[in-house]
């Protein structure tokens, strides 16, 4: 009886020192990656305040992108701008989160409509390309390059949860018609694991552009990873010192003063905020802005008045963590007002994820609809006189 209890004091002891381990080799290894880290500032493709005025939009449509047949479920989609007022779309679809059956899709627009999708990843093609076998994916996000090459940011895992995550970089030449793999990124020193990617990247005056990335395994931070002209990293920096925001968007200011709003885990349940005075390659933490904030992604952008528009899960009475998608604007991106509500519905409903791009004169919005489907809201932009 003695020896069992005495068994199991050290199977316990055991348990408790390898956890201490892995929660030493972690910070040990965070430790050296921002020690070493390298710090260089590029410079952004900005907005400039070209029309004074407050914006107004007008709806023109909303619609759904269309699913491939018998998908039941659909979430994290992303738009990035082709020539010609031309978009794609990318989301995972399948029977649900991290089902076997989930795969990337992608689905064009133009001429006022969205064609019809067609696959661009899956596990099985992940596995192949990357050879070894891929659990779950999910989380795609697209940028088009100078050169007219979709490079696209799809998170995949080989094991465990999405803690687990890494990144893959795929590239099209075709304008989306396909896509290979180009590489793995090398994010981590944590057996390059636990990095993932939601929001849009940003273009540089270089041709290169950033990809806000995030860290998740047992503290969260943003980061922001830099691309040259090809396609190659150049760069890390770590976006402000919390250990529990995620999901970042970034927005240009000017050549040097860049901001950054992010999902928050905290009890606090405000959006996060931080900024850099030097081109990305520091950041300050910033008071959390008055907007909630119950760990839901949000998406950012700045129009040529100056204002931004930010697109956020909005909480009040009885509404739920993601059943307000809301749009709310602001003059100097500290403080905000309601603009207009994308989505609502009653509590457990979900609109969510959203992103948003500009194209010309037009808005274009998509967003998570009840995990049935793409939502997409397209809307007119008139800037100048007040309301």
């Amino acid at each position: 009886m003695e020896s069992s209890r005495f068994a199991q004091l050290c199977v316990r002891h055991r348990t408790a020192l390898v956890c201490l381990l892995a929660v030493l080799t972690v910070i040990t290894a965070e430790g050296v990656r921002w020690a070493r880290a390298k710090r260089a500032a590029t410079t952004p493709t900005t907005v400039g305040v070209v029309t004074h005025g407050a914006a107004r939009l007008t709806e023109i449509s909303n619609s759904f992108i269309p699913m491939p047949r018998d998908v039941p479920s659909a979430h994290a989609s992303a738009l990035t701008t082709l020539p010609g007022d031309r978009m794609l779309a990318f989301w995972w679809a399948g029977d649900r989160e991290s089902a076997p059956n989930v795969k990337v899709y992608a689905a064009r627009w133009q001429d006022g409509k969205w064609g019809q999708p067609w696959e661009v990843a899956s596990r099985a093609s992940l596995g192949k390309a990357l050879g070894f076998g891929v659990r779950r994916i999910g989380n795609p996000v697209a940028w088009t390059a100078h050169d007219g090459r979709i490079h696209l940011y799809v998170v995949a895992t080989g094991m465990g949860g999405w803690a687990a995550s890494r990144l893959v970089h795929l590239v099209s030449n075709d304008h989306g018609a396909s896509f290979a793999v180009r590489r793995l990124l090398p994010m981590s020193p944590l057996f390059n694991t636990s990095v993932l990617v939601r929001t849009s990247p940003v273009g540089l005056v270089d041709g290169g552009w950033w990809l806000p990335v995030y860290f998740e395994i047992g503290i969260k931070y943003p980061m922001l990873m830099s691309f040259d002209a090809d396609g190659d990293p150049s760069w890390m920096a770590r976006i402000g010192s919390r250990i529990s925001t995620l999901q970042p968007t970034v927005v240009p200011v000017s050549k040097t003063e860049i901001r950054a709003w992010m999902r928050d885990a905290s009890d606090e349940q405000r959006v996060q905020q931080a900024y850099s005075r030097d081109g990305g390659a520091s950041w300050e933490d910033l008071p959390a802005l008055d907007l909630p904030n119950q760990s839901t992604s949000l998406a950012a952008i700045r129009l040529r008045n100056g204002e931004f528009l930010m697109l956020h899960n909005h909480v009040e009475g009885d509404a739920t963590s993601r059943s307000i998608l809301r749009l709310s604007i602001s003059a100097n991106g500290r403080t905000w007002r309601p603009f207009v509500d994308i989505a609502s519905g009653d509590a457990g409903d979900e609109f969510s994820y959203p992103t948003m791009q500009q194209v010309g004169n037009e808005l274009h919005i998509a967003y998570t609809y009840q995990r049935r489907a793409i939502a997409h809201h397209r809307y007119r932009i008139t800037l100048g006189d007040n309301h």
